[in-house]
């Protein structure tokens, strides 16, 4: 008998772009890969459009529109959750009785609901969500946003235990995996680190001529880094220095514009930021939350040379050794300046693909199979 399983993706997760689509399209790649028959329902708002490359991995693909009335931020649910309450979904759930595998914590609404009460049904998270949205309002600059996000953060604390209705927490980092046991004991938690685009080690060896800090630019969590790097790190050395993502805020790109050696790339093409993290000579990451997994670190460790971390964007991980850690702005100095004329050699890509084989898709696949 073919395996079939429903997956409820909080996005369209193509393009694979940023952290939680790049899990989401790299499961349903690797899940297809191995037989697995995909029923995939996602939800549409922003400028992300139904997609071709979906269609081909997939049996068949839903797509819902995401409510983003006003009125849904009164709701006692979280936004993110009532703004993707469907019944059309639930109607296409229950036309079979495969397994669901519900992405986030933003589409859980119907994790209880009676008519799925006797469905296998897998929980993933990708962050600690009322820790991630109270760090976001940490750094964020709007008064309102501000207060949005805190609010958020207390709705979705509360709405958290709706995961012990799922039969596996499906956790993406160590940290998070003893947070989920400690806190729902009597739902079985798994660790399974987050997928991403590579199936085999692909770093050049060599040198590159610059540094590279990349993400999400529109996110507090990345432009803050973002800023904090060229405030204390980037502005104080000589170095050619590249920061690429989307949608940086104008703020970011001002402070860019004052420093000769920084150069801005906006909105690149998947292909042109994989190019610019194979070429790169050294990948400065930094962070201030500790929570999941950071989806560029792997990125970086798969297709980069050398990286240069703090121990926050570790967290919860076993990659420390294929790093250099820096927590202050002197050691980040210190490490590129070590770094910055140094061959990463094949030795070095040998090393680091020791290190980083727990986060091997293949293993990955084989261990969600079994649990579906």
């Amino acid at each position: 008998m073919q395996a079939h399983l429903h997956i409820i993706s909080f996005d369209i997760p193509y393009p694979a772009n940023y952290g939680g689509a790049i899990d989401v399209f790299h499961k349903i790649r690797c899940l297809h890969k191995q037989g697995i028959k995909i029923i995939l329902h996602c939800f549409e708002y922003g400028d992300r459009k139904k997609s071709a490359e979906l269609e081909l991995l997939c049996e068949k693909v839903y797509y819902y529109k995401r409510s983003t009335s006003f009125l849904n931020q009164l709701s006692v649910l979280p936004f993110n959750v009532k703004s993707r309450v469907n019944s059309e979904l639930k109607q296409n759930l229950l036309k079979d009785n495969f397994p669901i595998l519900f992405e986030v914590l933003h589409t859980c609404y119907l994790l209880n609901d009676p008519d799925l009460k006797n469905r296998k049904k897998l929980f993933r998270h990708s962050n600690i969500e009322h820790d991630y949205f109270l760090e976001l309002a940490k750094g964020e600059k709007s008064f309102f946003k501000k207060i949005y996000l805190q609010v958020e953060a207390f709705k979705l604390k509360r709405f958290e235990k709706q995961i012990t209705h799922a039969d596996y927490i499906l956790s993406v980092s160590e940290a998070d995996l003893g947070y989920f046991k400690k806190t729902y004991p009597n739902t079985p938690s798994v660790y399974l680190p987050s997928f991403h685009g590579f199936d085999e080690l692909q770093c050049n060896p060599g040198k590159g001529s610059y540094i590279l800090y990349h993400g999400n630019l529109s996110i507090s969590e990345n432009y803050n880094a973002a800023l904090w790097l060229i405030e204390n790190v980037f502005s104080k050395i000589t170095h050619s220095i590249i920061i690429a993502g989307l949608n940086p805020p104008q703020h970011l790109v001002e402070m860019i514009r004052k420093h000769a050696n920084i150069s801005l790339k906006q909105n690149c093409s998947e292909s042109e930021m994989q190019t610019l993290i194979e070429d790169a000579q050294i990948h400065c990451l930094y962070t201030e939350q500790g929570t999941g997994l950071k989806l560029k670190l792997l990125n970086v460790l798969y297709s980069g040379r050398f990286v240069i971390a703090n121990t926050a964007m570790l967290n919860g991980t076993q990659l420390a050794k294929a790093c250099h850690i820096a927590n202050f702005p002197e050691e980040y100095i210190h490490e590129i300046n070590v770094l910055f004329s140094k061959e990463f050699t094949l030795e070095e890509i040998e090393m680091r693909k020791n290190i980083i084989s727990p986060m091997d898709n293949r293993k990955k696949t084989e261990l969600l199979m079994n649990l579906i």
